[in-house]
């Protein structure tokens, strides 16, 4: 009963940072439509123009914010999930490496390459399942979420993969909003303080806007920048600040495949609706594709199997191919489709800039 009292009080405090974000909106828009461009602007094609401007710009940053708001993050599928022998058994292993055991025959058989530092497979305690590559659990919303980036108060939602391209453009229609808001009222900003303005309220809307919109643009600003720095390194949050680990050890850029197709994964690829807010982000959300080097290991492997080989020892497995992907299928590509299991009979791999390849793999702590 506490419990329940205290979660449903939790879901309603956590709604105060939205209602405060669609209040300072909605007062923006009378302040903007209302007191600037009907009382106070008096030349009728700049209002015109001002308006029809402003609603293109509201109606996406107003779309884009009810998409992230109410797009439900995305967990993983059922394959996933402890066999009812294992979730019977899991709770009754005393050590980690028990638990490793009792799991391991299982996750083999799973499309998954992100280990923990000790080598073992990711798992998340709570949901009792194998966590896919990116996929980490969200105390909040108390879900495994697909591409966990972050929960964000001011949307009240768990940003990851089935929502984080209208997070982007929110963000970015935000800034476009704010932007254009300051730089419109900007003249009459300046003629507050010389006195041109008429002795109306009108002339503190204006004031009060321009002022509003230039600093939420300048906060809006840097966040923009650096997601759009992510979606170009195809990192999350969460990998920014932690290097996903992989069977072969860390790799910070283990999932960056070049800019273009980088930014495709999120954005889709009808350069049309990259900017609607409308899910067009390429795969599942449960396995990616990662770059190789030419000799069929990450770099991370490389560098261990050239420590092996200059002391005499052994050079290293090089990982198997995942089969769990069809992320990229309009691309030659390495990987196989998920329902033919076909392989890309067109080329062996895909060579980048820095002389790497692709296949499939990924990372996270356990809970």
């Amino acid at each position: 009963m506490t419990n329940t009292s205290a979660d449903c009080c939790s879901r309603i405090f956590r709604w105060i940072p939205c209602i405060f974000i669609i209040a300072i909106v909605l007062w923006s828009y009378y302040a903007y439509v209302v007191e600037l461009c009907i009382y106070t602007v008096t030349n009728l094609g700049e209002q015109i123009a001002y308006l029809i401007f402003y609603h293109i710009i509201f109606i996406m940053f107003a779309w884009a914010y009810w998409q992230i708001i109410f797009t439900e993050p995305q967990e993983p599928e059922k394959e996933f999930s402890f066999p009812p022998d294992v979730k019977e058994k899991f709770p009754s292993m005393k050590n980690e490496d028990e638990k490793q055991e009792l799991i391991k025959d299982f996750a083999s058989t799973l499309p998954v390459e992100m280990r923990l530092l000790s080598g073992g497979y990711r798992y998340c305690r709570i949901t009792m399942r194998i966590k896919p590559d990116r996929c980490h659990y969200c105390s909040v919303v108390k879900k495994c979420v697909l591409k966990m980036d972050h929960y964000c108060p001011w949307v009240n939602n768990c940003v990851g993969y089935s929502n984080y391209k209208f997070f982007v453009l929110f963000l970015f229609y935000g800034f476009m909003y704010c932007i254009y808001v300051a730089a419109t009222s900007l003249q009459y900003f300046i003629k507050f303080w010389t006195n041109e303005l008429p002795d109306t309220q009108s002339r503190f809307h204006i004031l009060f806007l321009f002022f509003a919109a230039a600093m939420f643009a300048f906060s809006l600003a840097g966040l923009m920048c650096y997601h759009f720095y992510l979606v170009f390194k195809n990192r999350t949050t969460i990998e920014s600040f932690r290097a996903p680990v992989f069977r072969s050890g860390y790799d910070e850029n283990g999932f960056d495949v070049g800019l273009k197709r980088n930014f495709e994964q999120v954005f889709g690829e009808k350069k049309l609706l990259w900017f609607i807010p409308v899910r067009t982000s390429l795969g599942d959300g449960q396995s990616y594709p990662v770059r190789l080097l030419q000799n069929g290991t990450s770099p991370s492997q490389d560098s261990t199997r050239q420590k092996q080989i200059s002391n005499g020892g052994a050079a290293g497995v090089t990982p198997e191919t995942n089969a769990g992907n069809n992320l990229l299928e309009n691309q030659q590509q390495p990987w196989r489709d998920v329902e033919t299991g076909k392989t890309n009979d067109k080329e062996n791999h895909i060579s980048l800039q820095n002389g790497t390849s692709l296949q499939q793999v990924n990372e996270e702590t356990t809970r």
